[in-house]
């Protein structure tokens, strides 16, 4: 039992206990995000939060919806047109029952277009309309390939900064010994030793300022496709491994030829949008063509007549007839509707072939970069970055005994510093190529080439 001295805990916090905790609450999540963003975003996230926030892809949703809307109302006749009025009134006293011939009209008519032209004109929508999956397919690539872009190249730059800032350090030790062994006149340090020594940390220095620059630049446009400040969209610390999505007889040992490419480039999501549009533009000139054909009217009409004042009754009038348009004296118009027709699907076809040229020269070109950069990563790796390393060390274990020049020990680091930046260049470059032959290796999926 409690005695009457002991303090009772609430059940119910009060206001000064709520708002601890609220704020316990709001320093638990700041430190969740803050360790979220110090893990960085990988380059799935990345591409990832950039494909889901694009807002191109909305707008083309919109557009399609648009264009189905407007296919669902090319189908349907025109709106009949009614009439109603009186006819023949006598005008000297203008009383309905005193003529035979005196009537109240009322009409309907009924336009009928040209030939087929309410089905082709749904038949072009509908092909413009199949564009939007094939344009959002292409875009989702496009974006992927730049999102992966930016975000090796901020990558890149961080990790080039990483390497120079950790062989500063020896620099600067290096600077130090050679001031002191040129101080205690020891050894065969020279006065320009000391000063390039200096010169190369000065020039690290810039190097340093240039990457920053660099990082600020790849940030900032990473952040423009993930619609986020650059200060808060840090890379993660993993370089990842960008895999081809389709290698089938691309990196054996002989080239494709150039036809083969086309044929594989043709499923392209780019080529396959601008199919649909030639598509589109053939049956613009099939539409154009149904302005030779006759357009038809159909006309009904009941005339209400009134009973003569001497007795008799007057019976009431139907009227039914057609009228046709013939394009008979105006056929020039018709003529030069039909070639602006034939010369718009002339232009798309050029559009499509310059397109598959273009990116067969782009996939040919990514795929020798790639060969030369796996050449190259495989030299740095086997034998290029081992020697680098043995050329420092010999350099400074002769200078250590006296036996080296200092300058060959600063020039030996520098260049063992530079292949090892270079060698990831290389790496870096690669992932690139392969985020690009990405881009060029889309094929549309089934749903998306529906309307072939």
């Amino acid at each position: 039992m409690k005695s009457a001295t002991e303090a009772v805990v609430p059940l119910v916090p009060g206001p000064g206990l709520l708002a601890r905790r609220l704020a316990t609450l709001v320093l638990l999540c700041a430190g969740l995000a803050v360790a979220s963003l110090a893990r960085g975003l990988s380059l799935e996230q990345a591409i990832a939060l950039a494909q889901d926030s694009d807002p191109w892809i909305a707008g083309s949703q919109q557009r399609q919806s648009a264009l189905a809307a407007e296919r669902i109302a090319a189908g349907a006749l025109p709106d009949p047109m009614i009439s109603a009025g009186f006819a023949n009134l006598p005008t000297d006293s203008f009383d309905f029952d005193q003529e035979a011939m005196t009537q109240f009209k009322v009409g309907v008519s009924q336009l009928i277009p040209r030939g087929d032209s309410r089905q082709l004109r749904q038949q072009e929508l509908s092909s413009l309309e199949a564009q939007h999956p094939l344009r959002r397919a292409e875009r989702r690539a496009r974006v992927a390939t730049e999102v992966a872009v930016a975000w090796l190249e901020a990558w890149r730059a961080r990790e080039t900064i990483r390497l120079i800032e950790a062989d500063r350090d020896l620099f600067e030790q290096l600077v130090d010994v050679a001031r002191s062994n040129y101080a205690s006149a020891l050894g065969q340090t020279r006065q320009q030793d000391l000063i390039r020594a200096q010169l190369e940390l000065t020039r690290l220095d810039d190097r340093l300022v240039q990457l920053d620059e660099a990082m600020a630049v790849a940030l900032s446009q990473l952040s423009q496709w993930l619609q986020t400040a650059s200060a808060l969209t840090p890379v993660s610390a993993t370089l990842p491994a960008i895999e081809l999505a389709d290698t089938d007889g691309l990196l054996g040992p002989s080239p494709p030829s150039e036809q083969d490419l086309a044929r594989r480039l043709s499923r392209h999501p780019a080529v396959l949008s601008v199919d649909r549009e030639l598509e589109a533009r053939r049956t613009g000139i099939a539409l154009a063509e149904q302005q030779y054909k006759p357009q038809w009217r159909v006309n009904a009409s009941y005339g209400y007549r009134d009973d003569d004042p001497r007795g008799p009754e007057r019976p009431d009038f139907f009227s039914l007839g057609v009228s046709i348009d013939m394009p008979l004296f105006n056929s020039t118009a018709q003529d030069n509707q039909r070639k602006s027709a034939v010369a718009r699907t002339e232009a798309v076809r050029t559009e499509r072939a310059l397109l598959l040229r273009k990116l067969v020269a782009g996939l040919q070109s990514q795929l020798a970069r790639l060969t030369r950069l796996e050449q190259r990563d495989a030299l740095y790796r086997s034998r290029l970055l081992e020697e680098m390393r043995y050329q420092a060390e010999a350099s400074l274990s002769a200078y250590t005994n006296d036996d080296g020049d200092f300058a060959e020990v600063v020039r030996a680091k520098i260049a063992e510093l530079n292949a090892r930046i270079d060698a990831q260049n290389i790496r870096v470059d690669r992932q690139i190529t392969l985020a690009r032959l990405n881009y060029f290796l889309t094929v549309a999926d089934s749903s998306e080439e529906r309307a072939q």
